[in-house]
C-alpha cells in the first residue's frame, strides 16, 4: 500500500491491521481448541472458548470505532476506501467465527457425561483441521494481499460441504443402528454444522481480500458440497 502524506492516516491503518490480525489469531486459537476439548473430553478447555469470546467482541467493537471514525475523518477513497470497508467486513467474520466456535464448544459441555466411541468424533475432527486449514490460509492471504491465494480457499469450501455430508449420513446411520446414539449424535450433527458454518466464513473472508486487492467482487456463486437436506438413509432390515 502506497503511503500517504498524512503520516496519522498511515498509523490508523496500520493499527487497523495489527487488530484483524489479532483478532485473526484469537478465532483460530477458538477453533482449535474447541475441536481439542472435543477430542479429548476436556470440559475445562471448552469453558476456555467460551470465555475467550468476549475478547473477540471487543476487538470487533475497536475495529468497526476505528473504521468508520477514520472514514469520517479522511474521506479516503479507491484503495484506502477498500481497506476500510475490508476491514468492517472480516471482523464480523471472525466475529461470527468465534460464536461459532463458542457454541461448538457449549455442545462438547453438554456431552462431557456421555461416553461414545472415539469413532464418532473422528470426522468431525478431520473437518475442523481442513477448516482450520482455510482459516489459516485466507488469514495470510488477507495480510499479505495475495488475491490468488483468496480465491484458492474461495474454490475449496465444497470439499467442506461435502466432508459434512458424509458426517451427516454417518451420524444418522448410528442413530438408527442404536438408539443409545441419539442423544451424543444429536450434539455432534449441530457441532459439525457449526464447524461447516466456520468454513462458509473463511470463504466469505477470502471473496473481502480479493474485493479489497482487486476492486472486484466475485460474482459468480461459490462451489457448494452440502446436500445434507435431500439425505437419505437406509439400513438393512434385522435378521
Amino acid at each position: 500500500m502506497a503511503e500517504h502524506t498524512v503520516t496519522s492516516f498511515d498509523q490508523e491503518l496500520d493499527l487497523l491491521r495489527s487488530r484483524i490480525v489479532e483478532m485473526g489469531g484469537v478465532a483460530e486459537k477458538m477453533l482449535g481448541d474447541a475441536t481439542a476439548a472435543l477430542v479429548r473430553r476436556d470440559v475445562s478447555l471448552a469453558q476456555a472458548v467460551i470465555t475467550g469470546d468476549a475478547r473477540l467482541d471487543g476487538l470487533q467493537r475497536d475495529i468497526e470505532e476505528l473504521a468508520v471514525m477514520t472514514i469520517a475523518r479522511r474521506q479516503p477513497m479507491a484503495v484506502d476506501l477498500r481497506e476500510l470497508i475490508s476491514a468492517i467486513r472480516v471482523a464480523a467474520d471472525l466475529e461470527r467465527i468465534g460464536d461459532l466456535a463458542k457454541n461448538t464448544s457449549k455442545r462438547v459441555v453438554a456431552v462431557s457425561g456421555e461416553t461414545q466411541p472415539p469413532k464418532l468424533v473422528v470426522g468431525v475432527q478431520h473437518m475442523s483441521d481442513l477448516v482450520q486449514g482455510q482459516l489459516k490460509d485466507v488469514l495470510d492471504a488477507y495480510v499479505q494481499r495475495d488475491e490468488t491465494r483468496a480465491l484458492d480457499v474461495w474454490q475449496r469450501d465444497d470439499r467442506i460441504d461435502a466432508l459434512y455430508t458424509s458426517i451427516f449420513r454417518e451420524l444418522l446411520t448410528y442413530m438408527m443402528e442404536d438408539p443409545r446414539n441419539i442423544t451424543f449424535c444429536t450434539h455432534l450433527l449441530f457441532l459439525a454444522k457449526n464447524i461447516e458454518r466456520i468454513g462458509d466464513h473463511t470463504t466469505n473472508i477470502a471473496e473481502t481480500v480479493h474485493y479489497l486487492v482487486t476492486g472486484i467482487t466475485l460474482g459468480v456463486d461459490r462451489p457448494k458440497g452440502d446436500t445434507s437436506s435431500f439425505t437419505t438413509v437406509t439400513t438393512e432390515p434385522n435378521a
